[in-house]
């Protein structure tokens, strides 16, 4: 008897803790109101490329594919550029290639910056030495003038993957001395000390002990990061050191720059692009003040 009544009462049970879990994220979310916006904006974002792409002709993306210079109207929502490509295909097809630039340049940067930030503030010694002083010395030098430089040396036309390995490759020095930093603090803890004196080794302290009380701090500087590569991306496009073939949205405003679009009042050309590049921009930086009161326990509000 027992075994026929359990059933239905252990889904209610299972109801009641999904309505528990709803209720507590809802409740997070009024106490974290960036958090919740910037999730919102980089949805809305996820939307129009999804949804995009599946109502959207992205070939349309190439020149010549619409007629030049059509204003917004039913057939062409957006517009058309000088090139002849439909806008709104443009946006639908570069905007990932923009956060893909972004993505892979913020998790190698993050990802060569934990590695090095962790190890030097462990180790400390000359190896905290030599890490620290490329880190600093590499902060004093202006970033995006090393990077168009590089972008300069090479002489094929860029892809979308090279560019994003351009950004990448300046893209540790702050995530070193930021979770250096942060390990600094933590290394002192008594919980440290304890595993140290239980025999763990050092690269077990640093991936049991270390690296999982740094995660909400490593998931803020992650977003910080790609926010960073995606305008540090956009400024090199901008100037045309970028994926010429590409339809990203910095190629699109160095054509709109090219055509002195600005000039002739071809204002639609620019609006769409400047529009999804402050969602995106406005959705990162929500997102990253979200996460930081997450991993910060003295920004955190209380119930």
């Amino acid at each position: 008897m027992a075994d026929e009544i359990s059933p239905p009462t252990a889904v209610p049970e299972a109801g009641r803790l999904r309505q528990g879990r709803l209720a507590d994220t809802g409740r997070y979310m009024r106490r974290n109101p960036s958090l919740a916006v910037g999730i919102v904006l980089l949805l809305i974002l996820v939307l129009f490329v999804g949804i995009g792409h599946l109502a959207v002709d992205t070939s349309k993306a190439r020149a010549l594919s619409a007629p030049a210079m059509r204003a917004p109207s039913l057939q062409y929502p957006f517009g058309t550029d000088r090139q002849g490509r439909d806008l709104l295909a443009v946006m639908v097809a570069g905007t990932p290639l923009t956060l893909q630039i972004g993505f892979i340049a913020g998790l190698l940067g993050v990802g060569i910056g934990s590695i090095l930030g962790f190890v030097s503030a462990y180790y400390r010694g000359k190896v905290d030495t030599i890490i620290r002083g490329i880190a600093d010395i590499g902060l004093t030098v202006p970033g995006l003038l090393v990077l168009i430089i590089i972008a300069v040396s090479i002489k094929e036309g860029l892809t979308v993957n090279q560019m994003a390995l351009i950004v990448a490759s300046l893209a540790w020095l702050n995530p070193t001395r930021t979770i250096r930093a942060q390990v600094l603090s933590l290394r002192e803890r008594a919980y440290v000390e304890v595993a140290r004196l239980s025999g763990m080794s050092g690269p077990e302290i640093i991936f049991k002990e270390l690296m999982p009380n740094l995660l909400p701090y490593l998931g803020a500087t992650l977003v910080n990061a790609v926010s960073n590569a995606i305008l540090a991306s956009i400024g090199l496009e901008v100037l045309g050191l970028g994926p010429i073939d590409s339809p990203t949205l910095g190629m699109t405003l160095y054509w709109v720059n090219y055509n002195a679009a600005l000039l002739n009042g071809w204002w639609w050309w620019w609006t769409a692009p400047i529009v999804i590049i402050l969602i995106v921009f406005l959705g990162l930086f929500f997102l990253t003040v979200g996460l930081d009161e997450i991993a910060n326990p003295k920004l955190r509000r209380a119930v």
